[in-house]
């Protein structure tokens, strides 16, 4: 897609300096708190593409996870790295660097991959919330409804979905006049920093870009509160305690993800962010952006008995095939 964002500026400007790269000012600090924030997010980096690897493999290499459900996680924890990567090594680069400098179309182009995949992983929490209704609420017909063919079609539609949405609008506001200053006070080509930065005011552009975000946020989490309000009516009908402790176990780790990643988004862009400080804004991006990532893993496997045997097995296998 990188096409959409190489020279794509217009030429008639009626300004002397034409932006050409911008300054992410990230987290600033002394030498010492840099290379501390290097280190932490290096680990950080490191540990969310080794724990969302490993649930692909394991969902990959065990049969027992050959169901839909699984077939799902294992698509959102390959989302997961990509999502995580869209931030994390630009940052990691950025904090070693002396000028802090990013290119006018390498911003686009992340600012563009950000938001697509986070409205891919919204998309993928809605399709995982069906999946869970349709097992607990609907158990007779769920190995009918949720085909193979289905899961496909499903997973499909969230990552053409998410990344068809987002070139238009990313576009025009690449076609925005930026003519100085250049400094974004931020660890990403965010929104809101963009904006701030173009020498003339483009409010039709930014409500329609804020309008396609926030029915995205809106329909998915509407979507997914009336699948778990459902979904708990049914739970609670359960006469066996057994029963609702496994439907709640299967559930519950969704759910922690769910709160996790919507609380933060919301909140970032949502609510006015002109109220929020701007290390809050780097922080909350921070937690859906690059810890959510990284606690996904952590939340599905602990939580579930055939995922933590799965990766158990992927584990010890890798290990005796090493020492033979």
């Amino acid at each position: 897609m990188s096409f959409f964002f190489v020279d794509l500026r217009p030429m008639n400007r009626s300004a002397t300096h034409v932006v050409t790269e911008f300054v992410l000012l990230g987290f600033p600090g002394c030498w010492k708190a840099q290379i501390f924030l290097f280190s932490l997010f290096l680990v950080v980096y490191v540990l969310t593409l080794l724990g969302n690897g490993a649930i692909i493999c394991a969902v990959r290499c065990d049969s027992r996870l050959h169901t839909p459900m699984y077939f799902l996680l294992g698509n959102f924890a390959f989302l997961e790295i990509w999502y995580v990567s869209s931030t994390v090594p630009n940052m990691l680069a950025n904090i070693l660097s002396k000028t802090k400098a990013i290119s006018f179309s390498g911003c686009f182009l992340q600012f563009y991959f950000f938001f697509s995949l986070g409205t891919t992983e919204c998309l993928f929490l809605a399709v995982m919330a069906y999946d869970r209704y349709l097992a607990i609420c609907r158990p007779l017909h769920y190995p009918a409804i949720m085909t193979g063919r289905l899961c496909g079609m499903l997973v499909s539609f969230c990552w053409l979905t998410g990344f068809l949405g987002y070139p238009i609008p990313i576009f025009f506001i690449s076609q925005l006049p930026f003519c100085g200053p250049n400094i974004i006070d931020h660890f990403l080509c965010d929104m809101d920093p963009l904006m701030a930065l173009s020498c003339v005011p483009a409010p039709i552009t930014e409500f329609a870009f804020y309008m396609q975000s926030s029915l995205v946020l809106f329909f998915t989490i509407m979507y997914i509160l009336r699948s778990y309000t459902l979904l708990l009516r049914a739970v609670f009908r359960v006469p066996s305690a057994a029963g609702r402790r496994k439907a709640f176990s299967t559930c519950g780790s969704h759910l922690v993800v769910v709160s996790l990643f919507y609380g933060t988004v919301m909140v970032m862009y949502v609510s006015p962010t002109y109220s929020i400080p701007t290390l809050m804004q780097k922080i909350l991006t921070l937690v859906y952006s690059v810890m959510t990532p990284l606690f996904n893993p952590l939340i599905y496997s602990l939580r579930n008995k055939d995922m933590k045997l799965a990766l158990r097995n992927v584990l010890f296998g890798m290990r005796i095939n090493q020492n033979s």
